[in-house]
């Protein structure tokens, strides 16, 4: 459990509502063992991500743009850019458990914000929720993660995204996409 969990708690326990959330995962949440390791770690053990649904949001494109000390390097977010996309896995989230998916992408400790997208899911439009690195919190000097991008291929390729785009990801990650 770490400092974030009372708080995390505390924002579940006073949400009342009933409905649910659209959650567009695209980077090292789609490491189902590294989430679940992540929960273990942080009391969430009752939680558990949905199976979700293939997606692709068009018109963005990863950018490694925030320095993780916990990675060792940079990790990626996304950038707006026409002619790409980034595909990962679109959860329905219940809403009274949205706020651990806030403390995983980071929102608690000022690392990333939400940001509204649309998805397609078998040629079905959705708006869903995906997490970006928080613009006073990027940069684009040093290294990316090697752990951090053999996590996301191997996340990638378990949540069983396109295979072409998985080969894409080394490339995204030195910039060449």
């Amino acid at each position: 459990m770490d400092a974030h969990y009372g708080k995390v708690m505390q924002a579940r326990n006073q949400i009342q509502g009933t409905g649910s959330k659209l959650y567009f995962a695209y980077s090292g949440v789609l490491d189902r063992q590294a989430f679940e390791v992540w929960a273990e770690e942080h009391s969430y053990q009752f939680f558990t991500l949905p199976e979700g649904l293939v997606a692709e949001a068009k018109g963005v494109d990863l950018i490694f743009d925030f320095p993780s000390r916990w990675w060792g390097g940079r990790v990626a977010g996304l950038v707006a850019k026409e002619d790409s996309s980034v595909f990962g896995r679109l959860f329905e989230i219940p809403e009274k458990e949205w706020p651990i998916i806030q403390h995983k992408e980071g929102v608690v400790t000022g690392m990333s914000v939400e940001t509204i997208l649309s998805v397609s899911v078998d040629g079905q439009e959705f708006e869903a929720t995906a997490f970006v690195t928080s613009p006073s919190r990027r940069s684009l000097d040093g290294p990316v993660s090697e752990r951090y991008l053999e996590a996301l291929i191997r996340g990638a390729r378990a949540s069983g995204l396109p295979e072409a785009y998985v080969a894409s990801l080394p490339a995204k990650a030195r910039g060449n996409p």
